[in-house]
This record gives structure tokens, sequence and C-alpha cells, in this order.
């Protein structure tokens, strides 16, 4: 297994991985063709610096994924952030230590940007995921809220 940013030609097995779950199935839209809003927001989070997709990949495959933003802010003395979003791990794939090392990834990006933490929100329901997280010293610190406008 081994790692590397994402392309615009991964999309569909991107696309395919953050639709094969009970809560992904009910929001994205794995077709063919993909909707062009994958395309766009594709092409926006390339525009922007710090803003991208880790993958994991065996065999020409892709078998996992994250997003990783590194975020620069005033708090903390300036401290950067890198926030995790969208963590997804192909079924077959599950229980065989590729959300660690893809995680393990993501925190030495981070740690090679130069940020003072990483952080990541999850749904409430997602229990295994969150005893997943606490297994890799996240900590639930804060309380997480959203306001969806779509």
């Amino acid at each position: 297994m081994h790692f590397r940013k994402a392309q615009q030609s991964d999309l569909p097995a991107i696309v395919r991985l953050l639709a094969d779950d009970e809560l992904g199935s009910q929001r994205e839209r794995f077709e063919d063709p993909l909707p062009v809003e994958y395309r766009e927001a594709f092409a926006e989070m390339e525009a922007q610096n710090g803003n991208y997709i880790v993958l994991a990949i065996e065999n020409d495959a892709v078998i996992g994924c994250l997003q990783l933003m590194i975020i620069p802010g005033l708090a903390r003395l300036g401290m950067k952030r890198a926030q995790i979003e969208g963590v997804r791990v192909d079924r077959s794939y599950r229980g065989k230590g590729v959300g660690e090392a893809l995680f393990q990834e993501a925190i030495a990006l981070a740690k090679t940007a130069e940020c003072g933490l990483v952080q990541l929100t999850t749904d409430k329901h997602r229990g295994d995921a969150h005893r997943f997280y606490e297994r890799l010293g996240f900590t639930a610190s804060h309380e997480g809220m959203k306001l969806i406008l779509k």
C-alpha cells in the first residue's frame, strides 16, 4: 500500500467510497457519468493551497481516502491546524489497518506543514468511527455544531 494526492481521474473511485456507507448513500451520487458538481468541487480544492484528498492505493486501486485541509489561523499565536474530513476505507479492506495507515500519513503531512493540531468532525451515529479515532489518540474535547445550508 502507498499514498498519494488525488487527481481528477480518481474522482469516480473517491465518490464510490464516499457513497458506500449508510450515511453516504443518502447524500452522494455515484453515477456514470459523475455529476458535474464533483468535478467543480475538486477543481476548487486544487486551486486552494493546502486542501487535497489523500488516497490509499493498493494494486493500482483506491482503497481509502480522506480530505486534508491545512488551515492557517490567528488563534493560539497563529497556529496552523489540519482538518480531516470524508474518511472512507473500501469495505473489503476494513479492519486491515488501512484507516490507521491513512491517518498516520495525514498526520505526517500535517506535521510537515507545521500544524499544531489535527482536528476532525464525525457524525454522532458513527460509533465505530468514534472508537477508531479515540484509539488513534483523538479526544472529544469540543462539541461541534453545524448549520446546514443546502
